[in-house]
C-alpha cells in the first residue's frame, strides 16, 4: 500500500485513522527489497476441541502463540468463520482463541432455546478460559460479539488484561433507534417491501424447509439491499450472498434477537442496557467502529465516554466489517493497543 497512516488526536482519546499519500513510497520500496529477508517462521500452531459447560457444547479454535486474545463472533447465532482469514496476521504476536458460543457454528444447538442467553454465554467464555487455563485474557468482541465481551468484562472483570470492542452496542434502546433511522433513509420502495414482508410475517412462509427462517426475500431485501451499504467501504466483498447469512442457528437468533425482523431488536437481547455500568470497567479498553457502521458510530463514541481511559479508532471507508475493508489498519491498531508499551 503506497500510503502513510495519520493519526488525528482529539479530546478523550478519539483516535481517527485515515491513509495519506507517502512521499517516499518510492525509496521505501526499493529500501524493502534490498533488506535482508526476515527469518522464517516455523508456523503458527492450530488446535481446537470442546469444553462442557453449563449444560453446553462450545467450540473453541486456537491459533498461534503469545497472551491469549480470545474471540467472540456476531449474530448472535453465526459462527467464528466469517472472521477468518481476516484476522489472522494477529496470531504473530497473540495466541488466538476463537469460541463458536453456545449453539452457534460447531457448537451443538440446545434442545430448550430459552438457554440461549447473553448471561449464560458470558459464563461459558469463563469456562472456556478456565478449561484451556488461559489465566488472564485479552478479549476481542465483533458486532453482537461485543456486546457479550461488554457483559464478561461486567462481571468477570479480574481476568481481563485488555478488552476490544468492535461495531457494537451497549445499549438495545440505542441500536434500536439505529435501526429506525436506517429504515427511515431507505428507498421508499424498498422501505414498503420490507415493511409488507415483516406484516405478514417471517416465520411459517413458504415450503416446508423454509419455515423456520426469513424468506428468501427477506433476506436479500433486508441482509442485502439494506445492510449492505453498512457493511462495507472500501473493499466491498465480492463474495457476499445475503442468503448465505442464512446458514446460521435459527432457533437462538429468533430468541435472542426477536421474531420481526432485523430492523429492530425484541429477543431477549433487551437485556443489554450497559450504559449506567461501563463507568465500572478499569482494564484498558479499545472501541472500533467504521465510519459508515451498521453499528453507528455514535454508538462507539458514546461507550468510548462511559469507559474510563478508554480509547476510540474509528476506520476510514469502513463498513461493519471493518478488518475487511482496512485489514492493516485493523490489525495495527490491536496490535498497538495490546502490545505498546504504556
Amino acid at each position: 500500500m503506497s500510503g502513510r497512516i495519520q493519526r488525528f488526536l482529539f479530546a478523550g482519546g478519539v483516535v481517527i485513522l485515515a491513509i495519506a499519500p507517502h512521499p517516499a513510497a518510492a525509496a521505501a520500496a526499493r529500501h524493502a527489497s534490498a533488506a535482508p529477508a526476515p527469518s522464517p517462521q516455523l508456523g503458527y500452531p492450530i488446535s481446537e476441541g470442546y469444553v462442557e459447560t453449563n449444560g453446553a457444547w462450545v467450540y473453541y479454535k486456537a491459533i498461534g502463540r503469545g497472551q491469549p486474545l480470545v474471540v467472540l463472533h456476531g449474530g448472535p447465532g453465526a459462527s467464528h468463520d466469517y472472521l477468518l482469514p481476516h484476522l489472522i496476521p494477529l496470531a504473530r504476536q497473540n495466541r488466538l482463541v476463537f469460541i463458536d458460543e453456545r449453539g452457534s457454528g460447531r457448537s451443538p444447538a440446545l434442545e430448550d432455546p430459552s438457554g440461549y442467553t447473553i448471561e449464560k454465554m458470558t459464563d461459558d467464555v469463563e469456562a472456556v478460559r478456565l478449561a484451556l487455563r488461559l489465566g488472564r485474557i485479552n478479549l476481542l468482541g465483533h458486532s453482537y460479539g461485543g456486546a457479550l465481551a461488554q457483559a464478561y468484562a461486567l462481571k468477570y472483570q479480574q481476568n481481563l488484561s485488555h478488552l476490544i470492542l468492535c461495531s457494537t452496542f451497549s445499549s438495545t434502546k440505542a441500536m434500536n433507534q439505529v435501526f429506525v433511522r436506517m429504515k427511515e433513509r431507505m428507498a421508499p420502495e424498498l422501505r414498503a417491501r420490507i415493511d409488507s414482508l415483516e406484516h405478514a410475517g417471517l416465520y411459517g412462509q413458504g415450503k416446508t424447509f423454509e419455515r423456520q427462517r426469513y424468506p428468501a426475500d427477506y433476506m436479500t431485501a433486508s441482509w442485502g439491499e439494506a445492510y449492505f451499504p453498512y457493511l462495507y467501504g472500501r473493499r466491498p466483498d465480492p463474495n457476499f450472498d445475503p442468503l448465505m447469512n442464512g446458514a446460521m442457528s435459527w432457533d437462538l437468533y429468533r430468541t435472542m434477537w426477536g421474531s420481526h425482523g432485523e430492523f429492530v431488536i425484541d429477543g431477549n437481547l433487551v437485556s443489554v442496557e450497559y450504559d449506567d455500568r461501563l463507568g465500572t470497567i478499569s482494564v484498558p479498553t479499545l472501541i472500533m467502529a467504521g465510519d459508515h457502521d451498521e453499528c453507528d458510530p455514535a454508538l462507539s463514541r458514546r461507550m468510548q465516554e462511559l469507559i474510563p481511559g478508554s480509547k476510540l479508532v474509528i476506520l476510514p471507508e469502513s463498513g461493519h466489517m471493518t478488518f475487511v475493508d482496512q485489514p492493516a489498519l485493523f490489525v495495527k491498531s490491536v496490535d498497538d493497543f495490546l502490545h505498546t508499551p504504556r
